[in-house]
């Protein structure tokens, strides 16, 4: 049974250029995932300045359509879930363990949300909130194939019951999560989700992390350092130093609105190294 309501949907559905709902179909699939990883910007703002993170649709909904603001997996793909399902599709909500930045072998926590969707018996992930590697397109699930997307191409490879996803980045195939289809209750993404904003060696707590897709190109802004990634091209990086041109870089490359709060600026000011 559902619980949560998406009674913002025709806002939402203007966000990524629809007027009257479409039909739940794999072109529509593949034009709302590429519309909403260029439209809403991945941003780890609340950890970092100490805002709770949460996760009832009312408040992702204010935060993401309202608000002026993005966010992580747990709010992004929740959003997007419920967008799916109110179209039509059959979709449940699954986890992952994030390796981009460990060891594929290492067994890390389950702190990555994605969704599990099925198509005319046909089996997907779907995934809005991974950041400056999110996938631009749903993934077969049931083949080891790569798989072409608007970005890198991607394949998803099986060992046992663990399925890993992979992106193959300056020609090297790089795992960027491990993941199964447990079924997840909304306990777990609780559980996820205050670990990763609250605790202090999560890394949404000690980085600046924000992501937005675009036609052809990836904009990534890690603490000070920002790139702009041309797909097939030469990347462009310039660092700042400075927390207003921060926060301008901000609303003019990824459309975010950043709350007035002087502890946010302290913290932004400390991660790029604000003389």
């Amino acid at each position: 049974m559902r619980s949560a309501v998406l009674t913002d949907i025709d806002l939402y559905l203007q966000r990524l250029g629809y007027a009257t709902p479409p039909t739940p179909s794999l072109e529509t699939l593949r034009k709302l995932q590429w519309r909403h990883t260029s439209t809403f910007t991945f941003e780890n703002l609340s950890p970092l300045s100490g805002q709770p993170v949460c996760l009832d649709l009312p408040s992702i909904q204010r935060k993401l359509l309202h608000e002026g603001r993005g966010g992580y997996c747990y709010e992004l793909n929740s959003l997007y879930m419920t967008l799916l399902q109110d179209l039509g599709f059959e979709v449940r909500g699954i986890t992952g363990r994030v390796v981009i930045n460990a060891s594929e072998h290492d067994w890390v926590a389950r702190t990555h949300r994605l969704t599990l969707l099925t198509l005319d018996g046909v089996r997907y992930i779907t995934d809005v909130g991974f950041g400056g590697m999110v996938p631009t397109a749903p993934l077969l699930l049931d083949t080891q194939d790569e798989q072409t997307t608007p970005h890198e191409p991607y394949r998803i490879t099986l060992e046992g019951d663990t399925y890993t996803l992979r992106a193959q980045v300056a020609g090297e195939w790089r795992a960027m999560y491990h993941f199964d289809l447990q079924r997840q209750g909304d306990i777990d993404y609780e559980i996820g989700n205050w670990y990763v904003s609250t605790h202090p060696e999560s890394v949404f707590r000690q980085r600046l992390m924000v992501a937005r897709t675009g036609d052809g190109i990836r904009r990534t802004l890690n603490n000070g350092s920002f790139a702009l990634h041309r797909m097939g091209g030469d990347s462009e990086r310039r660092e700042l130093g400075d927390v207003d041109e921060l926060l301008e870089l901000l609303h003019s490359e990824f459309g975010l609105t950043v709350p007035d709060s002087p502890l946010l600026r302290g913290v932004l000011g400390r991660l790029i190294g604000e003389k």
